[in-house]
């Protein structure tokens, strides 16, 4: 795994909201740790983040900008001039916004992460992979929660968990580990500041 040194963090929809009893048993109780790790590599790099938040629309969520569970998740909470892109619907990029931050930062790459899984995460990573970003989704720093199929049969939130990262790997996008995220993003700044002092030693 190879990062540039403009790869940005995308986290998607970490909100207090996800925390409802209404969505049902979850898998990967240790993501928010993984994310958390994410978030200080990135901001100890100085990296570019960009925080995902779901602005609902319906009456009965509790994504909705009028509940105190709209708020960010303790773990995933955007700090001073961090930047932060609303959305309604499931995909980040339906709205220009995250198009136009990317842009900004002169990011190509992106490192995404965030919840669920199998909604709003693979929804952005598949509408991201088609407009040509690079993108790898750190599987370790999201989650899924229990779903019945048509048919009535409940799959567990692993497995719906695990189905959509096999979704969006080698189609949309890289599946990775935090591990990996976080040494990519330290090899990135390496290169990035050696190539900043072969410039600044380079004659006049």
């Amino acid at each position: 795994m190879r990062l540039p040194c403009d790869a940005a963090l995308v986290l998607i929809d970490l909100q207090r909201a996800i925390d409802d009893p209404k969505w049902g048993p979850r898998n990967n109780p240790d993501a928010e740790k993984a994310v958390a790790s994410l978030l200080a590599a990135w901001r100890a790099q100085g990296l570019p983040i960009v925080h995902i938040r779901h602005d609902s629309t319906e009456s009965d969520s509790p994504y909705r900008p009028d509940r105190p569970s709209h708020a960010f998740k303790p773990e995933a909470e955007p700090l001073p001039g961090e930047t932060v892109v609303g959305k309604a619907t499931n995909s980040a990029f339906i709205a220009p916004d995250l198009e136009r931050a990317l842009d900004a930062f002169g990011a190509t790459t992106l490192v995404m992460a965030g919840v669920l899984t199998n909604n709003s995460l693979e929804a952005s990573v598949r509408h991201g992979g088609n407009l040509g970003y690079r993108i790898f989704v750190v599987g370790d720093a999201c989650w899924a929660v229990d779903k019945y199929d048509l048919a009535g049969r409940l799959w567990l939130a692993q497995d719906v968990h695990d189905l959509s990262l096999a979704n969006m790997h080698g189609e949309y996008a890289q599946v990775v580990t935090a591990r990996m995220a976080l040494a990519a993003a330290s090899t990135a700044m390496l290169r990035l500041r050696r190539a900043q002092r072969r410039t600044a030693q380079a004659p006049g």
